[in-house]
């Protein structure tokens, strides 16, 4: 009778090490906010209400994860999370652009969000002038003409 595996642990999982923070949260205040200063303003955001963004949870979390794995690996472990993970998503995360643009480090401010409509029955085919549109109906005959003389040789 086959067993079931789901409560075993991963092979290997009883060696791996046990994570320096259990919440995002507490990697965000105890670690990232201290060691990642940087002058707020201009250049620089950030939203003491962090959680409340979801690309910034979204970007920090990435960030962490990567850091507890990469923290442990001998050499250049963290330099490497450095350059492949903190380098990356810092002037995203903290850049006038970035999640927190429109919040400073004491007031909130809910992130503007950008909304599509349905496009209206009468417009099937929204296409910007000299671009790419539907193609032309001699165009497609030719490209049909085309695909059925190939399956004639085939």
């Amino acid at each position: 009778m086959p067993t079931d595996d789901s409560s075993r642990p991963a092979p290997g999982a009883a060696d791996a090490p046990e994570p320096m923070y259990d919440e995002l949260a507490d990697w965000v205040s105890d670690h990232f906010v201290p060691v990642f200063r940087r002058t707020l303003g201009g250049e620089y955001r950030w939203c003491a209400q962090w959680w409340e963004h979801d690309e910034a949870v979204s970007r920090l979390k990435a960030l962490w994860h990567a850091w507890e794995v990469l923290r442990l690996q001998p050499g250049t472990g963290i330099g490497t999370w450095y350059r492949e993970h903190l380098d990356h998503q810092l002037p995203i995360l903290l850049g006038a652009r970035g999640p927190f643009y429109q919040c400073s480090e004491t007031v909130h401010r809910e992130p503007h969000e950008a909304t599509a409509r349905t496009l209206p029955a009468e417009r099937t085919d929204p296409a910007v002038p000299g671009e790419y549109s539907a193609m032309p109906a001699r165009a497609s005959a030719a490209l049909d003409q085309q695909a059925g003389a190939s399956d004639d040789r085939g």
